[in-house]
């Protein structure tokens, strides 16, 4: 997909998804699915939360494994799903199989999911830099698998999810992905060759935000306002102006306009950044993210295809 092709795709996930606010989980249709989670980090415990207030999944139909037995204890007690030590009896168990360990342990994990896995089953990659071709390398010949790339604030319900297709999902496997993220936020659909820079972009974007949030609230405390209001207010301001963007789908070199009257405030600060670069900085943090996100990924699948 490439082009204009791939804008419209990005654009019919973009609306498809835009029914959903800032924060709070939407209602989603019955998935009738089981689902494992093979590593109950952050990550998976937002979308088993997600799933679950959206009444996507029942706990009946969650299953997740960790190393930590702590960990499986919290989530069984905090939404009544089975913990389990196996990863292996996870992949029998289910139909949609959700790699979210780190991807530093994917040439032990992948093995036990392989020997583990349904001829029907669905495996997911939250895993960063993991290309498909790796993943399906080390399943049974034909077993479907999809890539996504999601991020933090999927914590929160305002989460970003990227996802690819290998060869041999199918429509229905990208809807059903679709869906599972969509409980916790806005989702693309994108071929994977681009993945590598969703990471560099919305995968990294968050710590960006903090980073701006922060210089913005130490800006407000240096022309005398308190740290807490300070915080609030930059935090605040930073939410509102994404929530502006994405429910109006204006540009923003327009809703920048909108706040930017003839020798005001704003077009006085703005001059500023430009004249210190923070546009240019951005697009290089970015830039240099996506070739790192690259790099881990080819360390990743040459360590993989030694297995």
């Amino acid at each position: 997909m490439f082009g204009s092709e791939a804008n419209q795709e990005a654009e019919r996930c973009w609306h498809r998804s835009e029914r959903r606010t800032t924060r709070g989980a939407m209602t989603s249709p019955r998935l009738n699915q089981t689902v494992a989670f093979l590593g109950a980090g952050n990550m998976a415990g937002a979308l088993i939360r997600g799933l679950l207030a959206s009444g996507a999944l029942l706990p009946s139909e969650i299953l997740c494994t960790d190393v930590r037995k702590p960990r499986l204890e919290e989530l069984k007690t905090k939404y009544g799903v089975e913990g389990l030590t196996s990863n292996e009896e996870a992949a029998r168990r289910a139909n949609v199989v959700v790699l979210s360990t780190k991807p530093q342990v994917f040439d032990r994990l992948l093995p036990e999911v392989s020997r583990g896995i349904r001829g029907d089953s669905l495996v997911v990659s939250i895993a960063a830099g993991i290309p498909v071709s790796a993943i399906e390398a080390h399943l049974p010949e034909g077993t479907r698998v999809v890539r996504t790339m999601p991020n933090t604030p999927a914590i929160v319900d305002a989460g970003a999810t990227a996802i690819a297709r290998g060869t041999h999902a199918t429509d229905e496997d990208i809807e059903l992905c679709t869906a599972i993220f969509e409980s916790v936020g806005r989702v693309v659909v994108l071929d994977e060759y681009l993945l590598d820079a969703v990471t560099g972009l919305s995968g990294s974007g968050p710590a960006y935000i903090f980073l701006i949030i922060e210089a913005l609230a130490d800006a407000g405390v240096k022309v005398g306002l308190h740290r807490e209001s300070a915080l609030l207010l930059a935090a605040q301001t930073v939410l509102g102006s994404a929530k502006l963007l994405l429910e109006t789908g204006e540009h923003p070199g327009k809703l920048k306009d909108m706040v930017t009257s003839p020798g005001g405030t704003a077009i006085a600060g703005l001059h500023t950044l430009e004249a210190g670069g923070l546009r240019t900085t951005l697009i290089n943090a970015v830039e240099t993210a996506t070739a790192r996100a690259k790099q881990l990924g080819e360390e990743m699948g040459k360590k993989l295809e030694k297995k």
